[in-house]
């Protein structure tokens, strides 16, 4: 330091000590996180972290998303959520594992390869199966591996080296495996029952891969004549029904009315000139909708009269003919009675409060003809045409091969007014089911499948959650799981507790087979239907584990696995796959169970994914599991709304409004992302867009700030500097006390998955605790003091508050924290990731000396309020420059007067006193008035203050304190 002298000056700029960090204000995160990247790869972190014996192991199962294109915003959500789970889990001291999975195997897929053969001219019929399975293969193989890079990107933590795939010869086993479990304990059964058809896709579909829009159909009202029971309704009576599905009047069977729905009947007395009634026709109609029905007709009231009420005993009497009954060209095939059954499913809503009734296509319909013992009607072919000899209809589509909509409404709807059998029709927009992978629209049509039943008792010995599928699954959401939201449970409930069985077949080629066979010429329904047996089960399986699924479709399988067991010619060899919901499904199986990185008891302390997965994988995992191992294979479900744009508007390619998770990572960094999931409520839907984004960055940006300010400050810090609690000024215990609240607040937010309360209290502490207060308050001491006790205090409380903030925020700011952490500790093999949060000192805790400190920040926010105006009218440049008269009672002045409060208000001086009344008041802190005055003195040249001493030393223009710092 040069030596000070009348000539020259001391600059005593050079005395202070101030902050010294190349941590950099820009973080530069999408050119460096790659760097980081690469670091943990070298340092193998996750390998690390699964080295440490005697942690209590937590298992977040991966959902698997699907491997067929290019991640959008929602997968980056879900995969954040769950790295911020594994890594806080692992933070407090769990082992906590994570396998990545991909679903591999299904229709998706297929569909890309099959659209490849379309461009190329190919029929898909003429490749050998096996050749297309592993071009099926090789699809999914490619997009894992830029699925992962993607993922990787987003700073995910995980076994990317050995991820689980659907299509591994093992899970291939075992989902076979599983499947022939149900095949065992007898829940397996082949029904012909209506199920969600994609005649594009020409398979079953889940309810999970549908998606509801809108779209335009006829609606028509159609009356059946009534031939037996209506002797005291008058002739002609007739029973109108109304459907939006004109295509299912040739398959009517039947017609539901609802017993406590009020009836009438009705008499046409006039009508327009264009109208489809007659006049003196009797309609039996519901009396809610008898003037829209007839209105459709375009009857106006004074056309029609109200004759008289029609009873539910009366209506259970009655029989009508198909109004195709009759019909020229026919032969017969219509010619059947159509009778009148109540049903619990008939609502006076819409419509006319009968309810046409298709057995083969709805399953109200269906349960009805259960019930009733309708027959079954198969009209309808896979591609959704009439069969080739249904008279007056054969060959009409209801859904063409391109997703438009065929001829089949049209034709029955001609015929009908071809034959007299039609009241009214009208164009209608209506929301119906479409593949949400086609888009095209589905229907429901009766097709042989094979189902699990839910409600048979299965005898596996494994009963005590209950004895059906349905019964263990609803048992295990009430008694065995916990929901994150609460609501979660509620939605699985209902929807477990009202679905029909599972359908477990799909009509494709690429995915698992259903590993059964059937005995040649046995009916469904008899016991030796299918082939129960263990030892080809275990042939299968040793195949399966050796070849893959492939092994099923080589040539000769049949024999390969039946012969020397059972005679192969004695049974065929079911061809249909199961559906990808079972795959993915069993992964609880191949993944937690059967893997030494697994859980130790097969089960998963958490599922994580969006709400649609209650209808999805939480959904197939609680019935798979239930039927294989007799309870839930997870004791945690959280979920998470959906990503829109940042008007509230769902995401679509067409619109133009998606955010892609490459490009945020681009223009901001990956910790930008994965600020958004932290700072957003994940239950419910999540907006994004570009001022969205920006108001993270800002937040960012101010706590980079708080850790470059720390950074600074602890330069030169070592452990001879460090200060025991007990020795340090109250203000540092303070800031102890705090930390010890919010430890605590910090581990109960990350045990509850509560991402948003976790960063909203810690960035709120840095905020408005630390940097708005303490750090305030403690830079004249961190810069001016010298090597004093004080000093020393604070900047051990800077290095505690490094460790802890370091830690808490590592599971979010995932490459932030490792930036800020190795400008500390820069060992070669270091990583805040390989760190847990320190445990916290129960001394640091005192409410005491929190309700001291409340007191002196409120009276303190009241002198800062008096200033700010001083500053404003420019009677004063900065704080120093005061030193105000604060008025308050006794009993605060005793607790002022115990800290050096002008240090506190950051002004030169201050005066206590308990009596007067100042100028200044909040109405938020009564009993606190505060009077300005200027503060008197010379302004020192080093810490600014401005006191009476300045001058008096040694050393000029500077004051006592500053003086002795200076030696």
């Amino acid at each position: 330091m040069t030596a000070e002298t009348p000539d020259t000056p001391l600059d005593y700029k050079d005395t202070l000590n101030l902050p010294k960090t190349d941590f950099p204000m820009r973080a530069g995160l999408p050119k460096r996180e790659p760097e980081w990247l690469a670091r943990w790869q070298t340092l193998d972190v996750y390998g690390q972290l699964r080295q440490r014996p005697g942690r209590k192991p937590f298992t977040l199962h991966d959902g698997p998303p699907y491997a067929n294109g290019n991640l959008h915003i929602g997968h980056a959500l879900n995969k954040i959520l769950k790295d911020m789970v594994v890594r806080s889990q692992q933070m407090q001291g769990r082992d906590a594992r994570y396998i990545p999975g991909w679903d591999c195997h299904g229709l998706p897929i297929e569909w890309k390869i099959e659209e490849k053969y379309r461009q190329k001219g190919r029929d898909k019929d003429a490749v050998d199966v096996i050749e297309f399975r592993q071009e099926c293969r090789d699809f999914a193989r490619g997009w894992v591996d830029i699925q992962r890079e993607e993922f990787k990107r987003l700073g995910i933590t995980g076994n990317w080296d050995q991820p689980y795939l659907t299509m591994d010869f093992h899970a291939e086993r075992v989902i076979a495996e599983e499947f022939q479990t149900f095949v065992m304990n007898g829940s397996l059964y082949q029904g012909s029952k209506p199920v969600m058809w994609s005649p594009v896709e020409k398979t079953a579909l889940a309810e999970a891969e549908v998606e509801y829009h809108e779209r335009q159909s006829e609606a028509i009202w159609v009356p059946f004549e009534v031939v037996a029971g209506g002797a005291d309704l008058g002739a002609p009576c007739k029973v109108v029904i109304w459907t939006t599905t004109p295509w299912t009047i040739p398959q009517n069977r039947a017609i539901c009315f609802g017993s406590r729905i009020s009836y009438g009947l009705y008499e046409v007395t006039g009508r327009p000139e264009e109208c489809w009634a007659t006049i003196g026709a009797r309609y039996l109609l519901a009396d809610d909708l008898a003037e829209e029905a007839l209105g459709a007709a375009r009857l106006t009231s004074d056309m029609y009269r109200r004759v008289r009420d029609v009873s539910a005993d009366e209506l259970a009497k009655i029989t009508c003919a198909h109004p195709l009954r009759g019909a020229e060209g026919a032969a017969g095939e219509w010619d059947f009675d159509v009778p009148l059954l109540a049903g619990d499913h008939v609502t006076d809503d819409a419509g006319t409060g009968f309810v046409h009734t298709a057995p083969s296509h709805g399953d109200d319909d269906y349960a009805i003809g259960v019930t009733h013992k309708l027959p079954m009607t198969y009209n309808i072919l896979d591609d959704s045409s009439f069969r080739a000899d249904l008279p007056f209809f054969a060959g009409e589509q209801v859904i063409r091969p391109n997703g438009k909509p065929g001829g089949a409404n049209k034709a029955v709807i001609a015929k009908l007014i071809e034959v007299g059998g039609i009241l009214a029709s009208r164009r209608i927009t209506l929301k119906d089911a479409h593949s949400w992978r086609s888009k095209a629209p589905v229907i429901r049509l009766n097709r042989p499948q094979w189902f699990a039943a839910i409600d048979v008792p299965l005898n596996d010995g494994m009963d005590e959650y209950g004895k059906t599928i349905r019964e263990r699954a609803l048992t295990s959401i009430d008694q065995l799981v916990t929901w994150t939201p609460q609501t979660g449970r509620n939605r699985l409930h209902s929807m477990i507790e009202a679905r029909p069985d599972w359908v477990l077949s799909r009509q494709r080629a690429w995915g698992v087979p259903l590993t059964c066979f059937t005995k040649v010429g046995a009916a469904h329904d008899d016991p030796d239907f299918l082939l129960r047996n263990a030892e080809v089960n275990a042939r299968i399986n040793a195949a399966f584990e050796a070849e893959g699924a492939d092994a099923w479709y080589k040539d000769g399988a049949k024999e390969r696995f039946l012969a020397g067991i059972v005679d192969p010619n004695e049974y065929n060899q079911v061809m249909d796959i199961l559906d990808v919901w079972f795959d993915s499904g069993s992964t609880h199986a191949f993944t937690l169970r059967d893997r030494t990185d697994g859980s130790d008891d097969g089960l998963a302390d958490l599922y994580l994914e969006g709400t649609d997965q209650h209808r999805g994988w939480f959904h197939s995992s609680m019935l798979q599991a239930c039927g294989t191992r007799g309870r839930a294979p997870y004791r945690g479900v959280l979920t998470h709304g959906f990503t829109l744009d940042a008007k509230g508007n769902k995401m679509s390619k067409s619109v133009g409004n998606t955010v892609a998770p490459e490009k945020v990572v681009k223009q901001y960094g990956a910790d930008i992302l994965r600020l958004w999931v932290a700072q957003a409520d994940y239950t419910v839907d999540l907006r994004i867009g570009d001022e969205i984004l920006k108001g993270v960055a800002d937040s960012y940006r101010r706590l980079r700030n708080t850790m470059r300010f720390l950074l600074g400050a602890l330069s030169d810090f070592s452990d001879a500097d460090r200060v025991e609690s007990a020795d340090m000024p109250e203000l540092e215990q303070w800031v102890l006390h705090r930390l010890s609240e919010l430890d605590e607040q910090v581990r109960a937010g990350y045990d509850a998955y509560d991402f948003p309360g976790v960063w909203n209290a810690v960035f709120q502490f840095c905020t408005v605790e630390l940097s708005a207060f303490y750090f305030d308050v403690r830079k004249d001491a961190l810069y001016c003091d010298g090597d004093t006790a004080r000093r020393r205090a604070a900047r051990t409380v800077l290095e505690i508050l490094f460790h802890r903030l370091t830690t808490w925020l590592a599971p979010v700011l995932v490459f932030t924290m490792e930036e800020v952490w190795l400008e500390r500790n820069p060992g070669e093999g270091a990583s805040v990731h390989l760190e847990d949060i320190p445990e916290t000192p129960s001394t640091w805790r005192n409410e005491a000396l929190a309700a001291k400190w409340s007191t002196i920040r409120a009276v303190r926010r009241v002198v800062t309020g008096a200033l700010e105006i001083e500053r404003r009218e420019k009677t004063i440049g900065a704080s120093l420059e005061a030193a105000p008269s604060v008025h308050v009672d006794a009993a605060t002045k005793a607790v002022l007067d115990t800290v050096d409060f002008d240090d506190i208000c950051i002004t030169s001086a201050i005066s206590v006193a308990d009596a007067g009344e100042g100028a200044f008041t909040l109405d938020d802190v009564p009993g606190v008035s505060v009077t300005f005055a200027k503060a008197e003195g010379e302004k020192c040249q080093r810490c600014w203050k401005i006191l009476p001493d300045v001058g008096t030393h040694a050393h000029t223009g500077v004051c006592g304190r500053c003086n002795d710092a200076l030696g």
